[in-house]
Parts: structure tokens; sequence; C-alpha cells
């Protein structure tokens, strides 16, 4: 059986850069989506950082911007590869 992964997960400062899915990336696919979703509303990176990923980018911008382009370019690796979709969409 599936689990749903949950809707706001602790983040990591870096995500995963291997080539296969993990298990880091099954309980961020909701984290991913949105982050997808605010860079296609064209939302700040600021602020996207600190609502999804709960990184204050006043107090620890190198931190924070390093965790919104890690899982932003993880994010677009799990749908360029397709796995994002249809681990999103299974249950």
């Amino acid at each position: 059986m599936t689990q749903t992964p949950p809707l706001d997960p602790d983040v990591a400062d870096q995500a995963p850069t291997g080539p296969a899915m993990t298990s880091y990336d099954a309980h961020h696919i909701v984290t991913y989506i949105r982050l997808l979703q605010a860079e296609g509303e064209g939302a700040d990176w600021r602020e996207v950082a600190r609502i999804v990923l709960r990184i204050d980018p006043d107090r620890e911008p190198d931190r924070a911007r390093n965790a919104y382009q890690s899982h932003l370019s993880r994010a677009k690796w799990m749908t360029e590869k397709g796995r994002l979709l249809r681990s999103a969409g299974s249950n």
C-alpha cells in the first residue's frame, strides 16, 4: 500500500542529486510540486523559501537560496524523468 506523502515535511539543506528517486524524494513530492507551481506563477524565490521550505531568507540567505535552488532543480529532474507525475498520481 502506498502512503500519502506528508504535506509539509522538513527539508534538508540540499535535495538529493543521484540518478534514482530516493525515499527523501518520495516524502517531498508535495514540496516539489509546490516549488514548480510557485516558479510557474513567477513567485519570488525568497517568499517560496520562507513558505514552502520554511527557511527565513533574511536570517539565512545563503542556506535559503541553496535549499531553494537544489530542491527546485530536483523537482525539475523528477518531472523530466516522468517520475514526479507518476508518483503524485498513483495511489
